[in-house]
């Protein structure tokens, strides 16, 4: 039985808050998405920089010049308001919303982390729901790769968060989730990004050291990505690798989708999880 405060972890990506055509945000993906979440639900989006490079836009009639530093940093301002503002009309009113902004600096150090998950613990039991994003606004990417570069120098292994996919991963794993779901344009991983009917709907093993080796070869096939600029599923079952082992439920599915209906099996996505488990790695799976 999962004792974590913390049942689902759901994370969004931009381009699935967004319609594309219109250049603006897609209020159907993001009200739906809202209503569902509930305490014991954490809620990791992307999204902020588009976002708030469109609201300019469309407030000044033309795009931020300037050094890309900057320009990420300024829309990234703008975008964070408008975002929490629109979850926050969506959610149910008699729930609380916290925005947590976090850095990589805060998942490579023990005491951050713990801090942070007490917070999310607390929040569950307050009756919150937490949404996490990356703090863009006051993270230089040259001042990250710095710091990052050091922290490989002292431990090897270090959390980046460049991408939110992995900030998700690194929230169900820290808070003991029982279900990782992560929101995409497409319905799962496929074999072939460009042809749906490669999709992968299951992946598992009898243990945790079989289901990782099935992971890792189903990365060998991955080819290419959904659009410029994406790191590909390859990255996204890189990241969820600790949160399976770990005993959790991985969906990976579209945001088109309803979470319950990617949680209950009834719509297509791919599932990554152990069919056998020992007790003690043994998770319940969230009662949405």
């Amino acid at each position: 039985m999962n004792s974590s405060a913390i049942e689902l972890v759901v994370k969004i990506g931009s381009m699935a808050l967004i319609r594309k055509q219109d250049n603006d945000i897609d209020y159907n993906i993001l009200s739906r998405l809202s209503s569902e979440l509930k305490p014991g639900h954490v809620l990791v989006s992307s999204g902020a920089t588009e976002i708030g490079r469109l609201d300019y836009i469309k407030r000044s009639g033309h795009e931020l010049s300037g050094e890309n530093d900057n320009i990420i940093t300024d829309y990234a301002a703008q975008g964070q308001t408008i975002l929490m503002s629109q979850y926050r009309q969506f959610i149910k009113p008699e729930y609380s919303v916290r925005q947590i902004l976090v850095e990589h600096t805060h998942f490579n150090d023990a005491d951050k982390r713990e801090h942070i998950r007490q917070l999310l613990l607390r929040s569950a039991e307050q009756g919150a729901i937490s949404i996490i994003n990356y703090n863009d606004p006051v993270s230089a990417e040259e001042n990250r790769k710095l710091e990052l570069s050091a922290l490989r120098e002292n431990s090897g292994s270090v959390v980046e968060c460049i991408d939110n996919d992995e900030t998700a991963a690194v929230i169900a794993e820290l808070t003991g989730a029982g279900i990782l779901v992560i929101l995409t344009s497409t319905e799962g991983i496929y074999r072939d990004a460009g042809d749906p009917s490669t999709l992968v709907e299951h992946v598992g093993g009898s243990s945790v050291e079989e289901l990782e080796a099935n992971i890792r070869a189903l990365q060998e096939s991955c080819v290419g990505s959904s659009r410029a600029g994406a790191q590909g599923a390859r990255a996204k079952l890189e990241y969820i690798i600790p949160v399976a082992r770990a005993g959790a439920t991985v969906i990976i599915g579209s945001s088109q989708r309803r979470v319950a209906d990617l949680v209950a099996g009834t719509v297509p996505h791919t599932r990554i999880e152990a069919t056998v488990l020992s007790p003690a790695l043994s998770r319940a799976g969230p009662r949405l």
